[in-house]
Order: C-alpha cells, then structure tokens, then sequence
C-alpha cells in the first residue's frame, strides 16, 4: 500500500510540475508569435495525442514520465517541411533574441510563480508547526556552551524574528553554509530577553543536509513526563503507576520531558528503578521494573506519555502571505545555488545530488503526513526544478539563455558548429548527473 501511494503522490507531485513548467513556454511561444507543433508531457515516443486549436497543436503524452518538451516551429529542424510565407513569420529562429529569452526563460519563472501561490495559500491558511522552545541540552555541546538553556524560547536568529521551528532551522542552515556566526535571541522566564552567540567554528565539518540544530545541542521543547493509558499487564500497572502521574525523576536523575523518561527506561530492561512522581500534588516514589524487549533489548513499562512538540499556527493576511511566499522562494532558489556551488567547490558531499526514486520517496512520506506537508513538498520541488533549469547547461533552458545572451553581446548568433558541440556537452553533463542521482538514491535504500 506505502508503494502504491509514493508512485501515487510522485506523478500527482511531478506531472503538474511539469505541465506548469511547459504551459509556462508554450504561453510566452503563443504570445510571441510563435507556431506551437506539439506540446508533450513525457519524453520519447508518444504513447496517446490530439490536436487541437487554429494550428491544430498535437497535445500528447510520452513515454517516459521524466519531464516534458514544446515542439515550436523551427527551420533548424531536418523534419520541418518547407514553410509558407505565413509559417516564416511564426518561426522560432525569425524572432527577436528579446522573445526568445521570453519564451525560454518563461519554464522556470512558471514554476516559481507555482512556488509564490502555494506558499500564499499555505501561510494565509496557517502552518501548524513546532514552536521555538528548546530542549534540554547537554552540557558539552556547543548550544550549552554558547549560553542557552533547555525551556529558552529562541525568538530571534541574526536579528530575523521567527516563531517557528522551521524557520529556526532554516536560518541556522543560512548561516552555517556562509559560514558566519549565528547570533541568537532568546526570551527566558527568569530574565526576559537575551543574546547568544553560536560561532561559526561549531558547525565545521557537518553535513548541511543533516540535522545541524540537533549537532549543536538545540532540539525542541517536549511536553511534561504526564503518563496518559496505562496498558493492562504492563510494569506500569503492576508497579502502581497510574495515568496523570507527573515523572519527577529516575534513581533521582531528573526528568523534563517523556523522551527523557524514555532515555531512562530504555538501558533498564529487567532492573528495578525507582520513579519519583507527582501526583496530584503529594510526591511518591515507586520501584518499577521495566520489561526486557526480546527484539530491541530495551525496557518498556506499557505506558503512554506525551512526546508530540507544542504547535503554534502562524497565518497572515494576503499582501503579507505574498510578502512572505517571494521571500520564501528567493531564500529557498538561493540556497539551492549555494548548496549546487558548495558542491562544486567540494564543501559539501556530493551525496546530496538526489533523483527520482528519493524524491519519489520524499513524495510518499508528505502525502502520508497530510495535504499541508505535501503542498509544501511541491512547492518546494518547483522551486527546484525552476532553479535546475537555469543552470547553464547546453539542452537545459538555461544553456539557451547563455546563447542568447551572447548573442545579444556580440550582435549574432552563436555559430552552428559550437552550438551543436555544446549541445553534445551538455547531455553527456546530465547523463552523468542523472547517474550520480541514482547511484546516491540505491545507496540510500541500501
């Protein structure tokens, strides 16, 4: 069933992506003047297709589901009959190098004004996401050593106020790559607000895709050690512990929060510890001898305590939702260009080139956890594919656009042969970066 629906939320996730990416070309072509042959969702042999329109334009669909093309009239092709003097005002090539960039670059400025309207929707709609209260760290780590402390509600990063996890994570993931000290504020119920200072220096070494907050010590907040069900023939239950029970402390180690009572109980498999609880205002202490998992080796009482993040609903009103979704897609393209440059550079692994089946899998994952998460998911695979396409790289539209743009330097087009040898670069460019995506997806599923 998992699979069914990953193939399900990839295509329903990538073909509207791609027809948005297309539709984008295909508009700019009709409006320029220029003569639409076919427009294709898919690669290779067409598999079904109707014509349509004055022109009569061969909308169709192709075999490989990876992408998608628009056939304009084009002298330069070898299967393009002789024109009519109509049709040599509607070709591609006899147009302004101004309409051409149009028409190219339209692709990608489709998919981030896709970006810009999801994220729209979604933030006047409201995100309900993890606030910004830490938990308690250790004190080794560099959050603990920089000053913070666990229950610290970080309102503030590099004097960006934020007021949710995802936007903490984001502008330390911002700060870390430019390698520049992450100033933070936070507000503490003992002295209001105050300033930390991360250094760059903690974050050396680590990997920009993983979890660089969790690296330094910061993960968010968790509600009270509260027990909730207490299941039948469980440790819990037979020690007397009862639901509503506040965990006060482990062999008088003490307890914030349930993953701490968890962390306690897991090495305890078979040994009697002594749980010091709340309840209802009168301290108790009470021996309990978690269960030995026979799979896992770790101790369970069969209880159920609170592990779920405190929420917070962040919406706004129209003009800020756009506000915000532009500079969402700005900093998320921008971010991408740095991640693709660190790449190159050799600063960041290039086990962070994914391709299909990862995204396939990321697809899965988000449709599972709601409607939400997966428009966010899509949006923020547009904005990917928008800033993939710019690359200048020959066959991607990018590629083009550095043609037309010397040619707008140099006063004409580039010459045939270099283009031709350029064109030959390019795919063999995407084929190994279409090798490196798969070779890193099968290495993750192994």
């Amino acid at each position: 069933m998992n699979f069914i629906t990953t193939v399900l939320a990839f295509l329903l996730a990538l073909g509207p992506l791609i027809i948005f990416h297309e539709l984008g070309h295909y508009a700019v072509a009709r409006l320029c003047g220029v003569k639409v042959l076919r427009f294709s969702v898919g690669m290779g042999k067409v598999v079904w297709s109707r014509r349509f329109g004055k022109d009569q334009t061969e909308w169709a669909v192709s075999m490989l589901p990876l992408g998608g093309y628009v056939k304009m009239l084009d002298s330069r092709d070898p299967d393009a009959a002789p024109l009519s003097p109509d049709d040599e005002e509607r070709e591609f090539t006899r147009k302004s190098v101004w309409r051409r960039i149009a028409i190219v670059a339209a692709g990608p400025i489709a998919n981030f004004i896709l970006a810009i309207v999801v994220f729209a929707g979604l933030f006047m709609h409201g995100i309900a996401e993890p606030g910004t209260r830490v938990r308690a760290m250790g004190e080794t780590t560099a959050a603990w050593q920089a000053g913070l402390r666990g229950g610290d509600q970080i309102v503030a990063v590099n004097g960006e106020p934020i007021g949710a996890w995802s936007e903490l994570n984001w502008e330390v993931i911002s700060s870390a790559l430019d390698k520049q000290d992450v100033r933070l504020e936070v507000e503490r119920p003992s002295q209001g607000r105050v300033g930390f200072e991360l250094p760059a220096a903690s974050f050396d070494g680590l990997d920009p895709d993983a979890d660089l907050l969790g690296a330094v010590g910061i993960s968010v907040a968790r509600p009270a050690p509260v027990l909730g069900k207490i299941l039948p023939g469980g440790a819990a239950e037979s020690a007397g512990l009862e639901s509503g029970d506040l965990v006060v402390s482990v062999d008088g180690k003490p307890i914030l929060d349930g993953i701490a009572f968890i962390e306690a109980l897991r090495p305890a498999g078979g040994r009697t510890v002594q749980v010091d609880v709340n309840r209802g205002g009168r301290l108790f202490t009470i021996p309990v001898t978690p269960e030995r998992d026979p799979q896992s080796g770790f101790g369970r009482i069969k209880a159920e305590v609170a592990l779920a993040p405190e929420l917070v609903t962040v919406s706004s009103g129209p003009l800020e939702a756009v506000g915000r979704a532009v500079r969402k897609t700005w900093d998320t393209s921008a971010m991408t260009v740095k991640m693709i440059g660190k790449m190159i550079m050799g600063d960041v692994s290039l086990k962070n080139v994914t391709g299909p089946i990862t995204i396939a899998d990321y697809a899965g994952q988000t449709a599972r956890m709601g409607v939400v998460t997966f428009l966010i998911f899509i949006a923020s695979i547009s904005i990917s594919l928008g800033v993939m396409n710019l690359l200048p790289i020959p066959v991607l539209d990018g590629g083009l656009l550095l043609y037309y743009s010397l040619e707008v330097l140099t006063g004409r087009p580039l010459p045939e042969r270099i283009a031709e040898f350029a064109q030959r670069a390019g795919v063999a460019m995407l084929v190994m970066l279409m090798a490196l995506a798969v070779f890193n997806d099968v290495a993750r599923l192994l």
